[in-house]
């Protein structure tokens, strides 16, 4: 379920934010498995139940998707916990739910450690951006260098010359930069983590990536969510968060410099334009550090589904694909509206022809 503020009510309704999407994710999102109506020749009327636990990235659109899908198939039932990348990918790869979500792929030596095999599902991709808490200032533009250097901490005041060089006209106040950053063990954070050093030498020999990293400066919240709040209740804040949560919120979001030196504005044309210069492989890893094109928004990623190659369960696996492969297509018209990019249509039928190889055991 996604929850829509008012710009009235967004600062006092700010502190609840976190808790009302976490209850969402634990299933507050999908209705009863006996609600009316729908198809339920998928299961032969039988009542599935899944759950699915991950990235909070994704976590609005998989929510929207299995409450969509439920009131078609009332009999398949999927909850999603928003919990990050790091405790998805350890629940799935300790077996403790059907499925997981990680905003970064696991890698060969995680893969190794999951007996039943794996199978990496991209199902949408998104822009991680800068949302800032600053009355009175929009269009904020920030370099690379800007942004990296608020991110180190060497930055400390709004209007500190080097973010005024690229706001010109703009009253930037005397005030201290509150960063905000992933607590949790986040695929965000991996993304993030894994452009700031590919685009700053300092910030990967000081830092480094990962999907938890020792931040020079700021304060922790967890997840999406927890970021989301803590910059609306915070003025003079700023953090990285899915574009889609600032979108549904009306966050201001930087403008960050790409590749080309132009300052792009975070939107899915934008993002469109990125995922355009990549080419998913066969594996369906992709990793985009810093993308080239002059319209590139600089941080997008894919996100994935992280399903089991071998299942033990026809009937919870056939559910499993259905839904999936309704993700993939009626599904994605859910995509923008929530701030997400919708799959081109290669990717589509690459990430089916994944599914199509995981089998019953």
């Amino acid at each position: 379920m996604v929850f829509f503020i008012s710009a009235k009510r967004k600062l006092w309704f700010a502190p609840l934010l976190a808790l009302s999407l976490s209850l969402a994710s634990c299933g507050g999102g999908s209705p009863p498995a006996d609600s009316p109506g729908g198809d339920t020749t998928s299961t032969g009327g039988k009542s599935i139940t899944m759950t699915g636990a991950g990235a909070s990235f994704p976590a609005p659109l998989y929510q929207k998707w299995f409450f969509e899908y439920n009131k078609k198939n009332p009999n398949v039932k999927v909850t999603y916990q928003s919990v990050g990348s790091g405790a998805g990918v350890e629940q799935f790869t300790q077996q403790t739910v059907d499925f997981g979500a990680s905003d970064v792929a696991m890698k060969d030596e995680e893969i190794a450690k999951v007996d039943r095999g794996v199978v990496l599902l991209p199902m949408t991709a998104g822009s991680i951006v800068l949302a800032y808490n600053l009355p009175g200032v929009e269009g904020l533009k920030l370099s690379r260098q800007a942004y990296v250097d608020i991110l180190l901490g060497k930055i400390t005041k709004w209007n500190d010359p080097a973010i005024a060089e690229s706001n010109p006209g703009v009253d930037l106040p005397d005030a201290d930069i509150n960063v905000v950053f992933r607590s949790d063990g986040s695929g965000t954070t991996g993304v993030f983590t894994k452009h700031l050093s590919a685009v700053s030498p300092e910030w990967k020999q000081k830092v480094g990536e990962g999907k938890t990293v020792e931040w020079p400066t700021g304060i922790g919240a967890k997840g999406n969510e927890g970021v989301t709040a803590q910059i609306l209740q915070t003025e003079g804040s700023i953090g990285y968060i899915e574009f889609g949560y600032a979108e549904q919120q009306g966050i201001p979001v930087a403008s960050l410099e790409n590749k080309t030196g132009n300052y792009i504005v975070p939107s899915s044309e934008s993002a469109s334009q990125t995922l355009a210069a990549v080419t998913l492989p066969e594996n369906l890893r992709a990793f985009i550090e810093d993308p080239e094109g002059e319209n590139s928004y600089p941080i997008v990623t894919y996100t994935w589904i992280l399903a089991y190659a071998n299942h033990d369960d026809a009937d919870k696996l056939a559910a499993f694909k259905e839904v999936i492969n309704w993700s993939l297509t009626e599904g994605q018209a859910f995509s923008e509206e929530l701030g997400y990019i919708p799959l081109p249509e290669n990717v589509v039928g690459k990430v089916q022809s994944a599914l199509d190889t995981i089998q019953a055991q």
